[in-house]
């Protein structure tokens, strides 16, 4: 039998690439994206990071008897990942948006189902079926963010410092993926497993859908000027 991270990635492949053909990606990758859009992704990327620190928290404090030599690798992810909301607040003023309109925005309702779906596994399912989002996340920065925040750079003009969210998650989540693959490959019980795969294929939908609503209109609520 393949490593379970293989495994992960065979059962899952489907929902990434239906992820991935996302229009808005497609368009940010040849450089197509509209500013608006930008703002948009980094606006509801806020609203899901923030909650990162306290999701891996909680995934921690819900570990049963036989998980909790994952606590390890929680901290060190907990401590990887505080303040990486505040790099998109970062992101969104060098490219003239308002970065404490955005702190006081409500997320979009694909961005709270999502996040709430992950509090929901935490808290009712198998806390461990928060690495499916933890999957999601980092694999699809890895495929796309850097390529991405270089055609996006171009064709709008805008700064460097305007992509340290991308361009930093583009590099660094290379080193979490394999990290994640070491974890993942050491999940040797079977309904773990089956609440990992599970979850992200439930992640990769819940994300696409915020994908989805980036190519429409939502006037004002985004909160940019």
């Amino acid at each position: 039998m393949p490593p379970f991270y293989q495994i992960l990635l065979d059962r899952t492949a489907q929902e990434q690439s239906e992820l991935l053909a996302s229009p808005v990606i497609l368009s940010a990758l040849d450089g197509s994206l509209e500013k608006k859009q930008y703002l948009d992704f980094l606006g509801q990327a806020y609203h899901h990071v923030r909650h990162t620190v306290p999701l891996l928290m909680a995934c921690g404090s819900r570990l049963a008897p036989g998980q909790t030599w994952l606590q390890r690798a929680i901290a060190e992810y907990i401590e990887e990942e505080i303040g990486h909301e505040e790099w998109i607040l970062n992101d969104i003023a060098a490219c003239g948006g308002d970065p404490d309109q955005v702190r006081g925005s409500e997320p979009w309702i694909e961005t709270e189902a999502m996040v709430a779906y992950a509090y929901h596994q935490i808290d009712r399912g198998n806390p461990v079926g928060f690495f499916g989002m933890v999957h999601v996340l980092e694999g699809t920065s890895v495929s796309v963010a850097t390529r991405a925040a270089e055609a996006i750079r171009q064709s709008l003009g805008l700064p460097q410092d305007a992509f340290s969210y991308l361009t930093s998650h583009g590099s660094l989540d290379q080193a979490h993926v394999s990290f994640f693959t070491n974890l993942m490959n050491r999940m040797e019980v079977a309904e773990d497993q089956r609440a990992i795969i599970g979850c992200a294929r439930r992640f990769f939908r819940l994300y696409g859908a915020i994908f989805r609503a980036l190519s429409e209109s939502r006037g004002g609520a985004h909160g940019f000027a």
